[in-house]
């Protein structure tokens, strides 16, 4: 197998690298106070003041302040900053018009339809009616908005918070991930998917989502269509179960906690897992958004063996040469990295230096909101160049058929495993 020597180019071109040198970029102007607080959508009831010329004005300095940090990945990767500079206001309009829309009272707090949904259909509107024009596409960057998006994530992973529950949540994570991706995985290569697509799909269904599908890509180098697919397809499916999954734990009395841990642990947007787990309850809230936050911290492990995999089964050379460490490497998607060292970074040092408190400040005014922003953007990108036609008959329906039948799964053995481990397990311990 050829050997593969270091691009210490990729440190600048590499839109991997870029979201942990803007990621922790932004965490620093957290730290250092120069931006103590990052403006984000608030609730309304009433449209004149949602759209104050004041607040208009702090989004718009959300959006320029996104632009500038975003304009270094589009020179590293050698685009053109002027067609970016064109585009990325129209972009970030609709997410801006699908925030507003998320927060309006009656949609976001009774309904518990969040952002994600609307920055989703605005975009599917626009590439399934008149279609994205061309002119727009220079600035719909999912996976960049994304990558950034995950590094900003790894800093609200606290240890401390995950440990709450943390044997019972561990426990759940992991036979929820290993059970569904193993399924996903064989019902997918029975189907004749190939083995990139099986791993993108599998997991996606059984970590996190876009986040996981973006990663587990990086890592066996799937083709973009692959990623953007099952990305597409995550989102689309995730509105049913927002919206009837509380219905269901409302209607058949689950306890709170076991309530919580089952949104947690099936739905794949962490806004969605909070939009859903308000609607139980302050309990079953703190339930659910630990146990995904427990699943967010696998994405770095998954990303990991999936590369390991890839490079010592699936790609190896015809004579059986295994690769070295280095092919594992440059398999490995960097924003993981990032993603990681972000939660060890608040866990680990800013915790013990400057207290919870005010780690959690720099959490809740900076880290957080830019990351909704950043993914209400990776959203409408994604619906921007999603066809819904091809999602459904993409390799004659087979994939879309592969997906669903283990979100079911997914559904039904994440349920069985809260109430055994938050249940009976829980119970009998306590």
């Amino acid at each position: 197998m050829e050997n593969k020597k270091i691009k210490w180019s990729s440190l600048v071109k590499s839109e991997d690298w870029w979201a942990v040198w803007l990621g922790f970029f932004v965490m620093l102007l957290g730290i250092a106070g120069v931006v103590a607080k990052v403006p984000s959508v608030g609730g309304w009831t009433v449209i004149a003041k949602a759209v104050s010329p004041g607040l208009l004005v702090s989004y718009g300095l959300v959006g320029l302040g996104l632009l500038v940090i975003s304009l270094p990945v589009v020179w590293g990767r050698g685009d053109s900053l002027r067609k970016y500079v064109g585009a990325f206001p129209v972009v970030f309009l609709l997410a801006v018009v699908a925030l507003f829309i998320a927060k309006y009272d009656l949609i976001g707090k009774q309904w518990g339809l969040e952002y994600a949904l609307w920055a989703l259909l605005l975009g599917l509107v626009i590439s399934n009616t008149i279609g994205t024009p061309a002119w727009l596409k220079p600035a719909v960057r999912p996976e960049l908005y994304i990558k950034l998006g995950l590094v900003l994530l790894g800093a609200s992973i606290l240890f401390q918070k995950i440990m709450e529950v943390g044997p019972f949540a561990l426990l759940q994570t992991i036979l929820v991930i290993s059970v569904v991706f193993f399924f996903c995985y064989f019902l997918a290569q029975r189907f004749g998917l190939s083995k990139s697509l099986a791993t993108v799909m599998s997991s996606a269904v059984s970590i996190c989502g876009v986040s996981a599908a973006i990663a587990a890509g990086g890592a066996c180098k799937a083709h973009p269509k692959e990623i953007s697919y099952t990305t597409s397809l995550v989102l689309l499916i995730a509105v049913p179960m927002l919206v009837v999954m509380p219905i269901v734990a409302k209607l058949l009395g689950f306890p709170a906690n076991i309530a919580g841990a089952w949104i947690g642990g099936v739905i794949d947007t962490t806004p969605a897992v909070a939009a859903a787990g308000s609607v139980l309850g302050g309990d079953a809230l703190k339930m659910a958004v630990i146990v995904k936050m427990t699943q967010n911290l696998f994405i770095g492990v998954a990303a990991l063996l999936i590369a390991f995999y890839f490079a010592l089964k699936v790609e190896t050379s015809p004579a059986g040469q295994k690769p070295g460490f280095m092919e594992i490497w440059f398999r490995f998607p960097k924003f993981i990295l990032g993603f990681i060292l972000a939660s060890l970074l608040s866990s680990f040092v800013l915790i013990p230096s400057i207290g919870l408190e005010a780690t959690n400040n720099i959490i809740k005014n900076v880290t957080e909101p830019l990351r909704g922003w950043l993914f209400a953007l990776a959203f409408v990108s994604i619906g921007l160049e999603t066809r819904v036609w091809d999602i459904v008959t993409m390799g004659k329906g087979k994939p879309f058929l592969v997906f669903v039948t283990a979100q079911a799964f997914n559904i039904f053995w994440t349920l069985a495993i809260a109430y055994i481990v938050f249940g009976a397990l829980m119970n009998k311990v306590s």
